[in-house]
């Protein structure tokens, strides 16, 4: 309970003073609601149509965590292949590194006509921008193995499923977990991004579309309430991840000083 009061306490105490801030700024500035609502305006705008933001927020966040689910699996994967092919190295590499580099709004329509409307396309999305940093992360993790280790495994000639399995992996957790943790963020914006085109509109809206139809109703409160849900599914999203890799990395701490 100490642990994480010391881990929790300070960056609450710091929202908590900004969130008094903002409330006394706007209280003594009185700026038009429609331009700068302060919290309380976006507090009352969620209670009042808390059923349906909440149903919003499940759903992206439902496929922003299958999106990052398949770009763990993908990333992961074609990193561990990466690493073990010098050829698909300097093939595939770069190919992959254009996924950061154009822009996911000019994808997500290319998406929408691979997977239609609605749900299937939001995850793909979430899975695009998602995958790269796991990819590289789990590259650059398996590279960097100790080549001390490696001569001692070949040595003993060890298969190379047990190189893979008993050393690079184990040595590429740390790397992996970061890439993990960096892709979490970005799975949230993917499905955000992938919602404002290949979302549709009605009781089983989800964030972003409500985000697009309160900006086109001037309700600018509700934006707020909107994009303040979907920092906390990324915020859950990535409290998630951070506690799978801090698990991960104590059993990878235990087991590398073991003598």
């Amino acid at each position: 309970m100490r642990r994480a009061l010391a881990t929790l306490g300070p960056p609450l105490a710091v929202v908590a003073a900004a969130l008094l801030a903002w409330q006394g700024a706007v209280s003594v500035l009185r700026p038009p609601e429609y331009l700068v609502p302060g919290p309380i305006a976006i507090t009352r705008a969620f209670l009042d149509d808390a059923g349906r933001l909440t149903s919003a927020m499940l759903r992206t966040g439902l496929a922003a965590a299958a999106g990052f689910a398949l770009a763990a699996l993908a990333g992961v994967t074609l990193g561990s292949l990466l690493a073990a092919s010098r050829f698909l190295r300097r093939g595939v590499y770069p190919l992959a590194s254009l996924l950061q580099m154009v822009p996911l709004v000019a994808l997500a329509p290319i998406l929408v006509i691979w997977f239609g409307y609605g749900g299937r396309a939001t995850v793909a999305s979430a899975a695009l921008v998602a995958l790269f940093p796991v990819l590289a992360n789990t590259l650059d993790g398996l590279r960097s193995v100790d080549p001390g280790l490696l001569e001692m495994f070949d040595l003993y000639r060890a298969s190379r499923s047990d190189r893979f399995w008993k050393l690079g992996l184990p040595w590429a957790t740390p790397a992996i977990v970061t890439g993990l943790r960096v892709a979490a963020g970005l799975a949230v914006i993917g499905a955000v991004v992938g919602e404002f085109v290949s979302g549709f509109a009605g009781e089983r809206a989800p964030l972003g579309i409500v985000i697009l139809a309160a900006l086109r109703e001037a309700r600018t409160d509700l934006v707020f309430a909107a994009v303040g849900l979907s920092a906390a599914v990324g915020f859950l999203l990535f409290g998630a991840v951070s506690a799978g890799g801090w698990l991960a990395l104590r059993r990878w701490h235990a087991s590398a000083s073991r003598p």
